[in-house]
């Protein structure tokens, strides 16, 4: 299987920074392009309204100011009673002073069609309507269309709603001579900046036609004839309803508009209800002009924000991933460290001190560790050894008693005693001998059951005093052999306890068998007391104390380990297989007792203390024990001889 492509933390550090600033970035940065966006056609639409409401106003204030021009050019002397040059002239000059959007001034006989006077020419600038009012200071109004492409003669302002007004003009006498008219532009479209929001000009009527507009071909049709006519007369109804509000517009070649509009009352007529809508439009890319600018702005603050993150990330990285190159390098290395190096610290960050306080702990574990396992290594090594030596010792000790046995059957076999007290002393040698080999197969048995944890015992209540006294008869001739003398102090009193009698005989011969070999001279000291425990319960214990050949304080753990013998040129001297104690100890503590060992040091003596839980008398089933007489000249039961070990 291919090994997965690893990164460092540092590279990985900078790209998931860089990939959560980027794309958070590259987003905000689009929301407020978007939220530019909308901001900037809401506030072209609200222009638009606004501009849609001004330019009605004006339209409105034109109209009016035109009536009441021409109302008081009709009430000049000159006009109505002036000769034509004169009137010509005075017309003439007026024109030039008032608003350029006023194309034309011309007076005009009713009744023969004849023009006075003209600041146009001779050139009748419209068919006059048979409504011309007949009294004064009346005003009759009527659009002009603009002429159709081609046509001359005429004043072309084709991009420009025109209005006619005429009044009559009475003679010095009050009759009525002549209409006096005025053709003017009523509102002239003006070329808009790139990015100005007051629109072009639209001007509609309620029925549909198009009045003025930017663009010439269209000015006298009806918005049903275009292909935005759905959209165009849902504006008109809108703004027939008293509405005054802004659209967005898309026409079909694929340009969007955005549309503010307003109705005003129809100046060129009397009837009420009448309506002409005016729009004021502009295109949506002309509204969104500033647009470029936010964009290029955007545009710079999101790479100035990406090269902001890129070296946060760079400075973040060192300093989060330091921690974690030091105690990777800490542990990398921690094999070649001869000297105690200690784990890096104070680190800036909490949770990085607290895993190097984790390491350090670990690594101290590991060392202890280390050492427990080259302690317990070491100790089986010296446990095999010391098993090699006990094969060895053990072979010795079942050779030879065998030997005995085998030589001193033959003899008698054979024939070659001399007289039947030599023959029962072979025969009993040979008993001695067995019993003795018997224990030792006993202490192979019993340690082979300790451990595989097959040992048990059977407690039932006894006399301690008995025991101990029962043993004390059975080991007496041994000591008094070596000339050792025998102290005991085990008081006159039951010692009720609960063992198992058997066992613990077993134990205690064992104690003061190992107590009489290694003691040469001197004495043995056998005595009990009463204490009280930690959880105020009494317990006996049993001191059996020598003077013999002593144990280094260093060594005495060793001695309840089976197989163990301290010296081997001292023990030698004795037999045994070193299998005593180890049996001792956990018979005793399987009694719910306990066994420890005392020793000042080489050849100044032992003592072997036995504790054991004491229980109430009353479960005592018999009466105490006869005290036995300790019988200085007996030998020791064969019987019981074989549960004794060796040390």
């Amino acid at each position: 299987m291919a090994k997965a492509r690893q990164s460092s933390f540092r590279r990985i550090l900078v790209t998931r920074i860089l990939l959560l600033f980027v794309p958070v970035i590259l987003l905000g940065e689009i929301v407020a392009l978007n939220k530019a966006r909308s901001s900037l056609l809401k506030t072209a639409g609200e222009n638009l309204t606004e501009s849609a409401v001004f330019k009605s106003e004006k339209i409105a204030n034109a109209i009016a100011t035109l009536n009441t021009h021409l109302l008081i050019l009709s009430q000049t002397r000159v006009i109505q009673s002036g000769s034509s040059a004169q009137v010509e002239k005075y017309l003439t000059e007026v024109a030039k002073q008032l608003p350029s959007h006023i194309d034309c001034l011309q007076l005009t006989n009713i009744q023969t069609s004849k023009i006075i006077a003209s600041s146009c020419g001779q050139q009748p600038i419209a068919e006059l309507q048979s409504s011309i009012p007949q009294q004064t200071g009346q005003v009759n109004i009527q659009k002009v269309l603009p002429p159709k492409l081609g046509t001359t003669g005429q004043i072309n302002r084709s991009n420009q709603l025109q209005l006619l007004l005429s009044t009559p003009v009475n003679n010095p006498s009050g009759q009525v001579r002549y209409t006096l008219s005025i053709k003017s532009a009523l509102y002239q479209q003006t070329r808009n900046q790139p990015g100005s929001l007051t629109g072009s000009t639209i001007v509609i009527s309620e029925n549909g036609i198009i009045l003025a507009h930017p663009s010439p071909d269209l000015v006298g049709s009806n918005i049903q004839e275009h292909p935005d006519a759905r959209q165009l007369q849902e504006i008109v109804k809108n703004a027939l309803a008293g509405q005054s509000n802004s659209v967005n517009l898309a026409s079909q070649e694929g340009t969007e508009f955005i549309v503010g509009y307003r109705a005003i009352v129809n100046p060129i007529t009397t009837q009420p209800g009448k309506k002409w809508i005016v729009l004021a439009v502009t295109t949506v890319d002309n509204a969104l002009l500033g647009l470029e600018e936010i964009k290029l702005i955007l545009i710079v603050l999101t790479v100035g924000l990406i090269g902001a993150s890129l070296l946060v990330s760079l400075y973040l990285a060192p300093y989060l991933a330091s921690p974690v190159e030091q105690l990777r390098d800490y542990a990398l290395h921690l094999h070649s460290h001869h000297a105690a190096q200690p784990v890096p610290r104070n680190f800036q960050i909490r949770e990085f001190n607290q895993l190097a306080q984790a390491i350090d702990q670990m690594v101290e574990r590991l060392k202890a560790w280390a050492e427990e396992l080259e302690i317990a290594w070491k100790e089986a090594k010296s446990a095999n050894q010391i098993k090699s030596q006990f094969l060895a010792t053990t072979s010795h000790e079942l050779r030879n008693p065998l030997n005995v046995i085998i030589n001193c059957v033959r003899v008698v076999h054979d024939g070659l005693c001399d007289s039947r007290e030599e023959e029962i002393e072979f025969l009993q040698r040979a008993d001695e001998t067995a019993i003795h080999l018997l224990g030792i197969i006993n202490e192979l048995l019993d340690i082979s059951k300790i451990e595989a944890g097959k040992l048990s015992v059977v407690t039932v209540p006894i006399d301690l005093r008995q025991i101990l006294l029962e043993v004390i008869n059975l080991q007496s001739v041994n000591i008094q052999n070596k000339s050792l003398q025998l102290k005991t102090d085990l008081g006159t009193d039951l010692i009720p306890v609960a063992a198992d009698a058997a066992k613990l005989k077993q134990v205690i011969i064992n104690i003061i068998g190992n107590a009489t070999k290694f003691t040469d001279q001197g004495s043995i000291t056998i005595a009990t007391a009463i204490s009280k425990s930690s959880h105020h319960k009494s317990q006996v214990i049993i001191s059996i104390t020598d003077t013999g050949l002593g144990i280094e304080p260093t060594q005495q753990h060793k001695l309840f380990r089976p197989f163990v013998m301290l010296d081997g040129g001292t023990t030698r001297k004795v037999e045994g297989t070193g299998l005593g104690l180890a049996i001792s100890r956990n018979l005793v503590e399987l009694m719910g007792g306990s066994i420890t060992l005392e020793s000042a040091g080489i050849n100044q003596g032992t003592t072997v203390k036995i504790t054991l839980p004491m229980i109430d008398s009353a479960l005592l089933t018999g009466a105490a024990a006869k005290e036995p007489v300790i019988n200085s000249s007996g030998s020791p039961d064969q019987g019981t001889r074989g549960y004794l070990s060796r040390h």
